[in-house]
C-alpha cells in the first residue's frame, strides 16, 4: 500500500540537475522499489522514465549515470530514445508486418517532472499538484536551505548503503536530537564532533537550546535547533570555518540570505524532511528508500559549492564522508540503533505493546508567520507526530483529489 499510495503518487527526488547538465546525460535512481531514468532528452528537457521494456519489462538501462543517445533492451533489442519513444524494433518489417503502433509502445513516462532551484522532482501521479505547490512554503525552505548557499553541484559518486529497518524508522530519525547525546557520545569523545561536545566550555548543553519546529502540508516538516544571534556569535567569536558542521550556519548572515529563507526559515537550524524521504542535512541530502518491509537503502549526495577553492571543497567532502553515509560516524551509530530496534521490537509479544511517542506532548505553542507554522520549544517530537499523521492521511486517501481534500492542514494557533 505505501508502494501504491505514498511513492507512487508523491513528488520524489531524482538527482540535482548539475548530475545530468547536457543531452543525454542520465542518472538511475528509484521511485520507491521502481527503477526511473532520470535524462535529457535531445532538446535537452528534463524526463523521468520507468526502466522497463514495454516488451518483456526488461531493464533497459543498467548504469547507474552516464551519457547514452538512447536505451537499448539487452533481451530483444528493442530501442528507445532519450524522450521514451519507441525508435527502434527488430524484425519490424518482416515480424510485425510494419503493424506495431510505435507510437504506443514508448516507455512509461513520469506523470509529472520538474526542478526546484536545481533539485530534480517526479510524481508518477499526474493529478499530483505542481511541485512548488506541493513543497509548500516548508518543502520550499528545506531546500533552500542548500540553494541559497551558493552555485551547487554533487560531488561524484553517490555513497548507498543497506540497513536493516523499515524506512519510516530512519525519516524519524531526521527529526530526533534527543538520541544526538547518547548515541554519538563517541564521535564527540574522538574529537571529530567537537562542534558540539557538551564538555567544550564554549557550547552550550545541546539539550538546553531551543528547538524550533516547523510544519507543513503533506508531511514536510523541520526539527532541530534554533539558530539564534548568539548562537551565530559564538561560532564567529571561536573562528568556526565555514566548511565546517556548524560553521556553514555562519552563511545566514550572507547578504540576502533572510530574504531567501524568510523569518521562520533563517532560525531554522535543524534537518528538513521533504515527505516522503528526503532528508536536507549540512552539505547533503539523503533519500531512504524501502527494499521490503524490513530493508532501506541509503543514499547520499554531497553538494559543493562551484565557486568553492579546492581546500573548501576538500573539506566539505571530509566532513560529509565522516559524518554520514557507510563511513560516517553518524551514520554507523544510526543504523545500528535502527536495526537493533527492528530486531528487538518485531516479535510477537514486542509487537503486543505500543511504543512511546509523546515527548512535549500538548505543550507546544503554536507560531504563525508567512503562511508558515512553527513551534519553539524544549526538544519534543512533533515533527515526528507530524510525520505519522500525514503518513496515515496518505494511506487513507484513495486519490490525490481524496488528500487535497482530506489532508490535515498545518495548524495555526493552539497547542500541539
Amino acid at each position: 500500500m505505501e508502494l501504491e499510495r505514498i511513492f507512487a503518487r508523491a513528488w520524489n527526488f531524482m538527482c540535482h540537475e548539475s548530475q545530468i547538465p547536457k543531452a543525454g546525460d542520465f542518472f538511475l535512481n528509484f521511485i520507491g522499489e521502481e527503477s526511473v531514468i532520470a535524462t535529457r532528452d535531445k532538446k535537452g528537457e528534463l524526463q523521468v522514465l520507468l526502466n522497463s521494456c514495454r516488451h518483456r519489462g526488461n531493464a533497459v538501462c543498467r548504469a547507474e549515470e552516464g551519457n547514452a543517445r538512447s536505451f537499448l533492451c539487452t533481451y530483444h533489442g528493442w530501442t528507445y530514445g532519450l524522450d521514451g519513444s519507441l525508435i527502434g524494433v527488430p524484425g519490424y518489417k518482416d515480424f510485425y508486418h510494419e503493424q506495431l503502433d510505435k507510437s504506443q509502445w514508448g516507455l512509461v513516462k513520469a506523470g509529472k517532472v520538474a526542478s526546484y532551484k536545481g533539485f530534480v522532482f517526479a510524481t508518477m501521479d499526474p493529478e499530483a499538484p505542481d511541485l512548488e505547490e506541493y513543497l509548500g512554503p516548508v518543502g520550499r525552505i528545506g531546500l533552500d536551505f542548500h540553494a541559497a548557499r551558493g552555485e551547487l553541484e554533487v560531488v561524484g559518486g553517490i555513497q548507498k548503503n543497506l540497513l536493516g529497518c523499515n524506512w519510516k524508522l530512519a525519516v524519524d530519525n531526521i527529526y530526533d536530537f534527543y538520541h544526538a547525546q547518547v548515541s554519538h557520545a563517541s564521535a564527540y569523545m574522538s574529537g571529530f564532533r567537537r562542534i558540539r561536545d557538551p564538555n567544550a566550555p564554549e557550547t552550550p548543553h545541546y539539550l538546553k537550546l531551543t528547538f524550533r519546529s516547523v510544519l507543513g502540508d503533506y508531511g514536510h516538516a523541520i526539527g532541530g535547533p534554533k539558530v539564534t544571534p548568539e548562537m551565530l556569535d559564538m561560532l564567529e567569536a571561536r573562528g568556526e570555518k565555514k566548511t565546517s558542521m556548524l560553521g556553514r550556519e555562519l552563511w545566514r548572515r550572507e547578504p540576502g540570505a533572510a530574504e531567501i529563507m524568510g523569518p521562520v526559515g533563517i532560525e531554522a537550524g535543524g534537518h528538513p524532511g521533504i515527505f516522503p524521504n528526503l532528508w536536507v542535512t549540512s552539505n547533503q541530502v539523503c533519500i531512504r528508500l524501502p527494499r521490503g518491509p524490513m530493508v532501506t537503502e541509503l543514499w547520499w549526495f554531497t553538494l559543493v559549492d562551484k565557486n568553492a577553492s579546492e581546500q573548501e571543497r576538500s573539506d566539505m567532502i571530509h566532513q560529509a564522508s565522516h559524518n554520514f553515509g557507510p563511513a560516517g560516524m553518524l551514520e554507523q551509530d544510526d543504523g545500528e540503533n535502527w536495526d537493533q530496534s527492528t530486531r528487538a521490537a518485531k516479535g510477537v509479544v514486542a509487537g503486543r505493546h505500543p511504543l512511546h511517542f509523546g515527548m512535549g506532548l500538548g505543550a507546544g505553542e503554536v507560531q504563525h508567520i508567512d503562511d508558515t507554522t512553527f513551534i519553539d520549544s524544549p526538544i519534543n517530537e512533533y515533527p515526528q507526530f507530524w510525520t505519522y499523521l500525514s503518513w496515515a492521511e496518505w494511506m487513507d486517501a484513495a486519490s490525490w483529489a481524496d488528500l487535497k481534500r482530506n489532508h490535515t492542514p498545518a495548524p495555526v494557533t493552539g497547542r500541539v
